[in-house]
């Protein structure tokens, strides 16, 4: 009984939270080792247009919850999640015509592109702010739980009870049903393998015919869903405040980067890689150490490496590993 109240803890405050994390990390690293694979340059300004990309969602979502409209038990925030994407869309691509196009026209250096991308980045945050304020704002409705502890625990008979909130089992079948579609556009559309071959040899690309005006303006839009989606799951699994986003940059780089930039495969497995390490690092395993040790052993500390307002340390030294003993990250930075 105690390995089954060990095995639920786990589950409870480990296993689910960390996949729930891991799948908004790999949707924001796929958008990230896009724009690398495909543009050749890192985009900082990525976390900021999560943002933005959840802002507009949000905005529509009180909208339609002020006008009545709802989706049930499910949020209205998935109702709401294709005007955040077009306007997300709408944006990116403006970016691109007033700002990156003109980087791209004189042959830039990607270290040029990077620099501007943290401007849009700074800028982004400032729009952000300045419409929907820089507090936390909750749009979650609808059921919060698919199964709680309560009722868990009526059910097994357990003293630990297993709770599955309806956000995270949304992140996980969205994030599933998103990389699905992206994998198939890529390998299965003509669009998509002209991208694929635009990443692989720009200028081969170029003498086939493939017009990198459109190559550029899907990639942008594509950035733009994989950002909103990522962007309003994490708001409704956490809660939606401009300035995390800005920080979750950092995992979402040492995701791409983990699992190899460049390569889509590579983000999602980056993505987990560090979810996981964060979570596990930062969990106080005394409960399950207390199930699971004899009374004597039990321990009387927390039994806990980091503190978790040490979360983003652990993304960050799991990154600095990396670049020091393998720089191309789990996957060897293939191509898109």
């Amino acid at each position: 009984m105690d390995f089954l109240n060990a095995l639920v803890a786990l589950a409870n405050f480990v296993l689910i939270p960390a996949t729930a994390y891991g799948a908004q990390l790999a949707l924001g690293a796929l958008g990230v080792t896009l724009i690398y694979g495909i543009l050749r340059f890192s985009n900082f300004a990525h976390g900021d247009t999560m943002a933005f990309g959840a802002m507009v969602t949000i905005l529509v979502t009180w909208w339609l919850q002020g006008a009545g409209i709802t989706a049930g038990p499910l949020p209205t925030a998935l109702i709401a999640l294709p005007v955040g994407i077009a306007g997300t869309a709408l944006l990116l691509l403006a970016m691109d015509r007033s700002i990156y196009a003109f980087y791209r026209a004189k042959k830039a250096k990607p270290v040029v592109l990077v620099i501007v991308s943290m401007g849009v980045m700074f800028m982004l945050n400032g729009i952000v702010r300045f419409i929907i304020g820089p507090d936390n704002q909750r749009f979650a409705d609808g059921e919060r739980f698919i199964i709680s502890a309560r009722d868990f625990k009526t059910m097994t008979g357990l003293d630990e009870g297993l709770s599955l909130k309806t956000s995270q089992g949304i992140t996980v079948v969205t994030a599933v049903i998103v990389v699905a579609l992206l994998f198939w556009f890529l390998t299965h559309t003509r669009t998509g393998k002209s991208m694929r071959a635009y990443s692989d040899n720009e200028d081969l690309a170029l003498l086939s015919g493939i017009n990198p005006e459109k190559v550029v303006a899907i990639t942008w839009i594509i950035v733009a869903a994989l950002a909103t989606v990522a962007g309003v799951l994490y708001g409704l699994d956490k809660s939606f405040k401009p300035f995390t986003y800005f920080q979750l940059l950092l995992p979402i780089f040492a995701s791409a980067i983990v699992g190899g930039l460049g390569s889509p495969v590579g983000a999602i497995v980056g993505g987990f890689v560090i979810a996981f390490s964060e979570v596990t690092v930062t969990y106080a395993w005394k409960k399950i150490a207390t199930y699971l040790l004899p009374d004597a052993w039990a321990p009387d500390s927390l039994v806990q490496l980091l503190s978790t307002d040490y979360k983003f340390a652990v993304s960050f030294v799991i990154l600095v590993i990396v670049l020091l003993f393998r720089p191309t990250g789990i996957f060897a930075g293939k191509s898109v």
